[in-house]
């Protein structure tokens, strides 16, 4: 893998001399406190401003003040106008843009697409203080305010849409969010190395327009340049005409030397042995390659064509092989440079380790943000996942290649929490990331990891060239326990359980020490069909977590329990999977209170068969493999009541639906049966399990409308245009819902 340039080796921006501030400014009153007539850099957030690494808008935030730019934060922003995003004056070099720590959409629709009542990432954990789709709207908001100032687009939202992208709140594709934000660059992943470097050559006047060379980068342009070699993936491989073979170490797009190659035995005798002629290829290489994707309008039109390039894009998604994709959208052209190096351990502990306040801004008074709640006593030792499951967009934004803290940079945050953070009581809530125990897990060789294109490293098995070796991570654990103050460190995140079950040392140490009385793991599924399309072990694999869970819980005289998690909808799951998971439930005694439907991220393996009823896992054809897909209501909601089969209000469902599948043995009241066959008081209706968090079923009204210049918010007084009358904005907010169209456009809305 390339080499690339660290992320301290740059030079400071003169406003370095300023120093760190203890929080970057929100208004023009501490700009001014701080001595600065301006900002170099202003990042737009749809999240509460949280001074805390696990915030995207902290990190990016102060790593460019490490840079030596100044920084100023504009949160959740009145996007009903320009007026919110003109406060802290014009950005010397770029607004940066981001939805926040989730996507706009999935932070406020469940997976039924019904409204949530409520905003972790917010003050008050108060809904409704972003827009639908908040990359674009504030986007537009930046181009309004300042029309010369360059947007660069980040966070999860854009890394996740940054090609055509099929919309599961719309269920249609959707251009790359680059096209409808109409940003001038779109930065992919965490990011680190690419805002750094487009900062800098900002600042040292390069136009954003001629930055198209820096990894992990989405940028729009006309044509392929020149001296680019370029793969066309428009098809999918199918026979045809069948050319002559030629020279295959012959450059195509080499004119000249196909032209030789053409001209080789025509003439004299055809019969004629020649040596092969090796030709010089200078352009022939993955750096200089580029594959063309179908275009926007094709994967649009053509669902099995949209599998086919999912599955292209998952397969250059190594950084130690993945060439640069490019996709056209009408007379343009999405190009998309390929991933970024991961930071090495030296750069993950400058990153964590620079000035952050670890609590929120001042501004919010105190009011409790739940994310930060939720977070505040823990610690993110490492980032990335190599497991490649489906219906997960880690993969996609952090790449495979884990990226380690060193210990040393972990324990002096930890002391730092003991120290700094208000109300730490000694306890640890998390000491993990997005796999708990990929600590310094990686290939054995990398020469072999370089050149690796599978989408996971355990899947169908553990990959022989992996390491599984947990000892850097026990030992971790043993020297954070050991800390003065700290009475206790908890795993929260999520255990990879077919890598823990190869340690039998660490699930020793992790059952012992690390629990605190459940620990949450997922198994996501128990039959082989659905594992399959999710790329999870078999339930085999939980047998034997659990066992030794058990035995090492009672060796340590606790009694600790293990909470599974199951997903319902997933595709590839039919009615019977649903059932016989159900009855495994019930042999083994869980009864889940919160049940998961598959929720359809953009971007995500599972999303393209959801959409396109392919398996991207495997070559697409037009008549390779159909994926079962759950879409419909009513089996949505079947599917959740077999994984809540104890709860009466499922029950008229689930007799129904037994029935239907001849399985009525199941109806009665015997331990061998799911569910009994009378019905107690009460209505029996079905309500979601997570009823604080939802609109009630049944309902069609979502609270008020977020409108927005994209879905029907009229006219601003700036625009020039006549403010809508009360039917006009009642047409739009129906709009706005989805129950009734405009009859007409009004001028000026977009």
């Amino acid at each position: 893998m390339h080499a690339a340039k660290p992320l301290f080796d740059y030079p400071k921006y003169w406003a370095e001399c300023f120093g760190p501030a203890p929080f970057l400014p929100m208004s023009r009153e501490e700009m001014d406190l701080l001595g600065w007539d301006s900002c170099d850099v202003i990042i737009v957030t749809g999240d509460a401003y949280v001074d805390h690494p696990s915030f995207g808008m902290a990190i990016i935030g102060r790593l460019l003040e490490a840079q030596g730019f100044r920084v100023g934060i504009i949160s959740q922003p009145d996007w009903q106008s320009k007026d919110d995003f003109m406060k802290l004056g014009e950005p010397n070099l770029f607004f940066g843009v981001a939805a926040g720590n989730m996507d706009s959409m999935i932070n406020r629709y469940t997976a039924d697409r019904k409204a949530r009542s409520d905003d972790a990432y917010t003050a008050g954990g108060m809904a409704g203080k972003r827009p639908d789709r908040a990359s674009m709207v504030y986007s537009q908001r930046c181009r309004e305010a300042y029309k010369g100032v360059p947007i660069v687009l980040g966070g999860i939202e854009a890394s996740l849409r940054r090609i055509a992208h099929y919309d599961y709140w719309q269920d249609k594709v959707r251009h790359s969010i680059l096209m409808d934000a109409k940003a001038d660059i779109l930065l992919y992943g965490n990011a680190e190395r690419a805002i750094v470097e487009v900062a800098q050559r900002l600042s040292a006047g390069e136009p954003i327009q001629a930055i198209t060379d820096v990894r992990g980068t989405a940028f729009v342009r006309r044509d392929t340049p020149e001296g680019w070699f370029e793969i066309d993936s428009t098809r999918i491989d199918r026979p045809g005409r069948i050319d002559k073979i030629i020279n295959p170490y012959v450059n195509t797009q080499d004119l000249d030397a196909c032209a030789i190659e053409q001209a080789k035995g025509a003439p004299d005798d055809p019969n004629e042995a020649r040596p092969v002629e090796l030709l010089p290829h200078p352009r022939l290489t993955r750096e200089r390659t580029v594959i063309r994707l179908p275009s926007f309008e094709k994967v649009k039109s053509d669902a099995v064509l949209y599998a086919h390039a999912n599955r292209v894009l998952h397969l250059e998604t190594n950084p130690g092989n993945a060439r640069a994709l490019v996709q056209r959208h009408g007379e343009q052209d999405v190009w998309l440079n390929a991933p970024p190096i991961p930071l090495t351990t030296e750069e993950m502990d400058y990153v964590f380790g620079l000035p952050y306040a670890r609590v929120p801004h001042p501004a919010y008074n105190g009011e409790k943000i739940p994310a930060y709640e939720m977070i505040r006593f823990s610690v993110n030792i490492m980032r990335g996942c190599f497991g490649g499951c489906t219906f997960c967009s880690i993969t996609e934004h952090e790449g495979r290649i884990i990226q380690n803290r060193s210990e040393e940079s972990i324990l002096r945050e930890i002391e730092e929490i003991r120290d700094k953070v208000p109300g730490f009581t000694g306890v640890i809530s998390d000491l993990g990331g997005p796999t708990a125990n990929m600590y310094r897990i990686a290939c054995k060789s990398p020469e072999i990891e370089a050149a690796c294109r599978k989408p996971s490293c355990v899947y169908p098995g553990i990959c022989d060239n992996l390491n599984t070796d947990h000892s850097a991570l026990i030992q971790l654990y043993r020297d954070a326990r050991a800390l003065p103050g700290v009475k206790k460190i908890l795993i929260a995140s999520g255990l990879r359980y077919d890598l823990a079950v190869e340690s039998p040392e660490y699930v020793r140490e992790l059952v012992t020490h690390h629990v605190g009385g459940y620990l949450k793991i997922a198994p996501e599924h128990t039959e082989r069909g659905p594992l399959d399309k999710m790329m999870k072990p078999g339930i085999g694999t939980y047998d034997r977590f659990k066992k030794m869970f058990e035995k090492f819980s009672k060796e340590a005289g606790k009694e600790q329990y293990l909470i599974p998690y199951f997903i319902a909808a997933h595709p590839g799951t039919r009615d019977e999977d649903m059932m016989n998971l159900a009855l495994w439930l019930k042999r083994n005694g869980f009864r889940a209170d919160q049940v998961q439907a598959f929720y359809p991220s953009p971007m995500a393996t599972a999303t393209a068969m959801y959409h396109s009823g392919r398996n991207p896992l495997r070559k697409v054809t037009y008549k390779s493999e159909s994926v079962t897909i759950v879409k419909g209501e009513r089996q949505r909601r079947l599917h959740k009541a077999f994984l809540r089969y104890h709860d009466p209000k499922n029950w008229p469902l689930l007799r129904e639906a037994l029935k239907a599948m001849g399985r009525s043995d199941l109806i009665g009241p015997g331990k061998h049966q799911l569910i009994p066959a009378t019905q107690p008081a009460g209505d029996g209706t079905y309500q979601s399990a997570r009823r604080k968090n939802s609109t009630p079923a049944g309902s069609k009204k979502l609270g008020k409308p977020l409108l927005t210049q994209h879905n029907g918010l009229p006219p601003r007084a700036s625009d020039g245009a006549k403010p809508w009358s009360k039917g006009e904005e009642g047409k739009a907010q129906a709009f706005a819902k989805g129950r009734k169209k405009p009859a007409g456009k009004r001028p000026g809305a977009r």
